[in-house]
């Protein structure tokens, strides 16, 4: 029996694999990777590589082996994620795992926009599978805001979110969850809200940008429509304006994105991580 990690050479998944060597010998760890080159350090340590592509289902008859534990990382091809993440499930139930535990996101159970809806679907599909199974609705990575600092600090911080909240969270934080949840028991058909232990609004971000810069940033909240044309005005294609937006509208502005459960601490055993910190990091 392995632990098995899919994705497992992107940011999400590469910090899954390195805590999982914390506490699991190599030899107990299995990466599911599309080209074996990119994780020859990974095989250098001792960590099982099965190349397999979500897109090619034939490829994970093979991933998968009885009584292993899967992390199915969602992918990243928005569109394409529901038939991707089937075959991965299909596969896992083919070979008869022990436990799939899956990498939703936040808010899914009440949440209608276009990412969304690939995950409520793959979530659907775990549970109709008759697997046992967890799983762990993530929170925003709080990463993908900071790495967008030059550019806040020069034009200020946009957005249609109006006093929404974000619960979000670091990758590491999130990588330790899932860590957690494939490596311990009790967690077999449990459902997780893994958000930051303290929400934030763009107001608040701003400011707190601001006072570890020593410059005024301010944030501009925006009709969706007007924030639409911002974006499409700094030369994103359509299909992106219209999911940020969505996600700024119908998400965060209604308080989905806000968390609260404590989910995260409890798993990782300790506080998460603070937006103040993620922010020095970056301007370090």
């Amino acid at each position: 029996m392995s632990i098995v990690v899919t994705g497992a050479t992107g940011n999400l998944g590469r910090l899954v694999i390195e805590e999982l060597l914390l506490r699991r010998p190599a030899t107990e760890v299995a990466a599911v990777v599309r080209d074996a080159a990119r994780a020859a350090d990974l095989g250098a340590r001792g960590v099982e590589l099965r190349v397999a592509d979500y897109n090619a289902p034939q490829t994970l008859r093979g991933a998968f082996r009885p009584g292993d534990v899967v992390l199915l990382i969602s992918g990243s091809e928005i569109g394409r994620r529901v038939p991707q993440h089937t075959a991965v499930i299909d596969a896992a139930r083919a070979a008869g795992v022990a436990r799939l535990v899956y990498t939703s996101m936040l808010g899914c159970a009440d949440a209608d926009f276009t990412l969304m809806r690939e995950h409520h679907a793959t979530e659907q599909a775990v549970i109709a599978s008759g697997l046992t199974f967890t799983l762990l609705r993530n929170a925003f990575y709080t990463e993908g805001y900071t790495a967008q600092i030059a550019q806040q600090t020069e034009h200020g911080v946009v957005g249609a979110a109006g006093e929404g909240r974000i619960g979000s969270a670091t990758r590491a934080d999130l990588a330790a969850a899932a860590v957690a949840a494939v490596t311990q028991d009790g967690h077999e058909n449990a459902t997780y809200e893994l958000a930051g232990d303290s929400a934030w609004t763009f107001a608040d971000y701003a400011a707190e940008l601001s006072r570890q810069t020593g410059r005024t940033i301010t944030y501009t909240d925006l009709s969706g429509d007007a924030y639409a044309q911002v974006l499409t005005g700094a030369g994103l294609p359509a299909e992106m304006v219209r999911l940020l937006v969505d996600v700024d509208v119908t998400f965060v502005a209604r308080g989905l994105a806000e968390g609260g459960s404590g989910d995260l601490s409890r798993l990782i055993g300790r506080p998460s991580t603070p937006l103040a910190s993620v922010m020095a990091d970056a301007l370090a």
